[in-house]
């Protein structure tokens, strides 16, 4: 569904990515970790169009995607959450979930969450869908709830049933355990398996408990080059990516070769 090759990108003398590649299929969660500063979310801003590679390709479904826009990519079957939530002050569950059908509203979302009579048919339409992505995530108790004023993994399923309310058929997400207790990275670990179901997953994540039990394929990433790619069981017995995480072993002084 989602292939990256050769992908580049340089901020001046720093070389972010290089030379990655990488690809995901539907119904495939991929993994991609790596230390902080090894270019995940750099990538991630790639395949969003929100970075530019110097060089490299993206391609969507075999059509290659050049000068892809961020406002483009629900179009193209594409949603990503932020690695915090990202809610909307003042809106409630439910609102915070249609601003994520941006795309489809006819009447334009601002009609429809003011209620304006022009924007009916369209409101109904968009409720409907964003009902749909809570009542997957277990959220439509609070659909009338003020979202930031709920706790923190409620929060974070908020924000996921924004990306699933356009039903894309890739999401991208930025860290979604972060700040979840051990009991809600269980839960966001089985709703991520339930998800690939339906579509391709990728994944930037910090608790490699959730990377290795959710992951087909994981891709890990150390000063912007690829240095392992493969299954759990072959990425975890990987001696580069324990070098990149701990540090090369060294031998204490007077000790014998």
């Amino acid at each position: 569904m989602l292939k990256v090759t050769e992908a580049t990108v340089r901020f001046g003398g720093l070389t972010a990515l290089d030379s990655v590649s990488l690809s995901v299929d539907a119904g495939e969660v991929l993994g991609v970790i790596g230390p902080n500063g090894a270019g995940k979310t750099t990538l991630f801003n790639v395949i969003c169009g929100f970075v530019r590679p110097n060089s490299g390709t993206i391609e969507m479904d075999g059509r290659r995607l050049a000068r892809i826009r961020p406002h483009q990519l629900a179009g193209l079957g594409v949603a990503r959450t932020l690695q915090g939530v990202g809610l909307w002050p003042g809106l409630t569950v439910l609102e915070n979930v249609m601003v994520g059908l941006r795309h489809q509203a006819r009447a334009g979302l601002v009609s429809a969450l003011l209620g304006l009579p022009r924007s009916d048919r369209s409101e109904v339409d968009l409720r409907a869908s964003a009902l749909e992505a809570m009542e997957r995530l277990g959220i439509t108790d609070v659909a009338g709830r003020p979202a930031t004023s709920l706790p923190y993994g409620i929060q974070k399923r908020v924000s996921l049933a924004r990306a699933l309310a356009g039903s894309p058929r890739l999401l991208l997400l930025d860290e979604p355990a972060s700040g979840l207790s051990s009991a809600e990275m269980t839960e966001m670990g089985e709703i991520i398996t339930g998800l690939a179901q339906d579509m391709a997953v990728m994944l930037v994540e910090h608790h490699m408990d959730l990377v290795m039990s959710v992951c087909h394929r994981i891709t890990v990433l150390d000063f912007g080059r690829v240095i392992a790619a493969g299954s759990p069981a072959e990425v975890r017995d990987n001696p580069s990516v324990t070098a990149a995480y701990l540090g090369n072993a060294v031998d204490a002084p007077g000790a014998s070769a």
